[in-house]
């Protein structure tokens, strides 16, 4: 961990927490979006930004779970290359999350498990047990991992590919995101939120061998907002336009994400299950099986109302759970 002259460095695989860097300094601020139109009094009204500093704890919170979440994304590039096993891809990148975030049951650490979804899978799928899937040269991968400190969620996507045909399918989807995330705010409407990112997404077409194909947002995905402890926590961000008049307010977190494709623009629900959650607003229900019991009690005390995976279960020595 010391470098020459004392300097502080990574290990590899991680073993130092994040934290270490930013000791006696706030962790890094990232992109910020500046209040426009008929919110601009809160950056010049003295009162507002009074109210914006009670919240420093909040947000220095939620920095620390992004910068962990951009060093794990940094350590894993050199990594994901095509012949990687996905489930040892997955269990690099949980372990280094683990460490660098200095993961302490439900007060910090993994918020879902790690998508890896290749293709024509949307979202939401992780490798089980014997899952043997090698990444491949021209696979689309969506890589998709969360972390979190006290409940307060980082929940963040990005796409690898390896041939550059799909240069301007990642161009769509970045333009999308980045246009989303400008029209969000306090105030804005979900419905254009959507509308904005439709425009940006289908602004784009691609070329496969030979062919031009539009790229069209996948219209049944969406972005959502987030609240602590609770990754879908009530309110969807649309990826087209819609007649949808609810507001973004102050206060609420919130994921941008948008999903490009060059097929229908619309997914079904297929495949194994491979990620699971307890009901958020679910109380406490008599079960008489003893190991449904014992399983429900490692679940809360793992993972609370955060989601898993099988593979969780199994690192928690959990047997047979099906």
């Amino acid at each position: 961990t010391g470098g020459e002259g004392g300097e502080l460095r990574q290990t590899d695989p991680p073993s130092v927490p994040v934290a270490r860097w930013f000791a006696d300094k706030g962790f890094p601020e990232g992109e910020v979006q500046e209040y426009l139109d008929a919110n601009a009094f809160r950056t010049t009204s003295e009162e507002m930004r009074d109210r914006e500093r009670m919240e420093a704890d909040l947000y220095e919170t939620a920095r620390h779970a992004a910068e962990v979440h951009r060093r794990v994304r940094s350590y894993m590039a050199d990594y994901i290359k095509p012949g990687v096993k996905l489930i040892d891809m997955c269990e690099r990148l949980e372990n280094a999350t683990r460490a660098m975030i200095a993961a302490d049951g439900l007060q910090a650490g993994i918020a879902f498990p790690t998508g890896c979804s290749l293709n024509h899978v949307a979202a939401h799928y992780t490798p089980n047990k014997g899952d043997n899937t090698v990444l491949g040269y021209d696979d689309v991968m969506k890589i998709d991992f969360g972390t979190h400190i006290n409940g307060r969620i980082i929940d963040c996507a990005y796409t690898v590919t390896f041939n550059p045909r799909y240069d301007e399918l990642k161009a769509a989807v970045k333009d999308a995101t980045n246009t989303g995330i400008r029209a969000a705010g306090i105030d804005a409407r979900l419905g254009e939120v959507g509308g904005a990112i439709q425009e940006a997404m289908e602004s784009y077409e691609m070329e496969i061998d030979g062919k031009t194909y539009p790229i069209k947002c996948i219209r049944n995905l969406n972005g959502h907002s987030i609240a602590p402890y609770q990754i879908h926590a009530g309110k969807s961000v649309p990826i087209v336009g819609t007649h949808e008049q609810t507001k973004m307010e102050e206060g609420e977190f919130y994921a941008i994400e948008t999903f490009g494709s060059t097929g229908k623009g619309h997914v079904h629900e297929d495949m194994e299950c491979s990620h699971y959650m307890r009901e958020f607003d679910v109380g406490r229900v008599p079960i008489r099986n003893v190991k449904a019991k014992q399983l429900l009690g490692v679940i809360e005390r793992n993972f609370g109302t955060l989601a898993f995976c099988r593979r969780y279960l199994d690192r928690l020595g959990g047997g047979k759970y099906l």
